[in-house]
């Protein structure tokens, strides 16, 4: 268990994360690509992933184990800028920071001679080891990126939703049931026995598509403390949400084609950054049950997600859905992401 201790003054600095990280996603997806669990949402990308991969999968797996450590600068922050921006960050890792995860990472064992290369500052190792995540990055999240970005804006919503309402204590409440708020303490299911005291400096809450099971933190106290949570993918998100590459997002024609109408457009631009069923009913003028079927065909056409929020279901506009009411311009990142 990972026990995170909080001081008044880091309740008042929790934080969650503006987006989707994209080398904590890509860490963590690797994770998911060489396990055989999950099989409703990850089950069909694990195929279609494995498919465009190549040589990336051996450099990587040297470093990122199937299970416990793997090197904590492979995840700098700079990751919630998007993929460039990262892997320019991760270029800049100072060496001693480089070796001494590595050595964590080694246990005493010998290291690979590419191991040995990145600890010794080598430019061409280190180009290497960046090359490798940007094709991993390209062929297995780049073309999924509006769906994860989706579901992980939802999760924000959820957890934005319950600091509006009743502050940290609420927000660190709503945490998946793998996170258990006990003031001043979080309880964190975790692979290892370990205290994390925050000592005034907060905590950044970052919801991850292809984190599964249990949160994931830096292994190193000293830097700015993190936990990386799962998003809930619930009965009715994996049904109709299903990792789609870029591009299939909700081009479902059959779909598609019942948004035709007024009301129902006024009900994709009531959902704004974020609603419950009777919020959206009161917002559009329709009852509770008329709200609830638009928000289903709006859903299975890929242009919302819906996130159950304690009793309630929390409603929010995934990236295909925003360009829609912005009449169809293209959606920040994916331009970028896709290349």
């Amino acid at each position: 268990m990972l026990r995170i201790h909080f001081t008044g003054r880091d309740l008042a600095r929790v934080r969650i994360a503006a987006r989707p990280d994209a080398l904590w996603e890509t860490i963590l997806s690797f994770h998911r690509l060489r396990d055989k669990r999950g099989a409703a949402v990850f089950g069909e990308w694990r195929s279609e992933a494995r498919a465009r991969l190549n040589d990336e999968i051996r450099l990587l797996a040297s470093l990122v184990p199937v299970r416990g450590y793997f090197p904590d600068f492979l995840t700098p922050p700079e990751g919630v800028l998007g993929p460039e921006p990262a892997m320019e960050a991760l270029r800049e890792t100072p060496p001693a920071r480089v070796r001494r995860d590595l050595l964590l990472l080694a246990g005493g064992r010998p290291q690979p001679v590419r191991h040995r290369e990145l600890a010794e500052g080598s430019p061409g190792a280190m180009g290497a080891l960046v090359g490798a995540l940007r094709a991993y990055h390209r062929a297995a999240v780049a073309p999924y990126w509006p769906h994860i970005r989706a579901r992980v804006e939802a999760d924000r919503a959820a957890r934005g939703r319950a600091l509006l309402d009743g502050g940290a204590d609420r927000l660190l409440e709503s945490l998946p049931p793998v996170m258990r708020w006990r003031p001043p303490v979080l309880e964190v299911d975790y692979p290892a026995d370990r205290d994390l005291r925050l000592d005034g400096r907060g905590l950044l809450l970052v919801p991850s598509f292809f984190c599964r099971g249990t949160p994931v933190a830096f292994h190193d106290p000293a830097l700015t403390p993190v936990l990386v949570h799962p998003v809930r993918h619930t009965a009715d998100c994996v049904a109709a949400g299903r990792l789609r590459p870029y591009g299939t997002v909700g081009a479902d024609i059959g779909s598609l084609g019942k948004l035709v109408g007024q009301t129902r457009s006024a009900v994709l631009r009531a959902v704004g950054t974020g609603c419950t069923t009777g919020e959206l009913a009161c917002r559009v003028g329709v009852s509770a049950a008329s709200a609830s079927q638009h928000a289903s065909v709006l859903r299975e056409a890929g242009l919302i997600v819906t996130l159950r929020n304690g009793s309630a279901v929390l409603h929010t506009l995934t990236p295909l859905g925003s360009a829609l009411l912005r009449g169809g311009t293209a959606v920040p990142e994916l331009t970028e992401a896709v290349r």
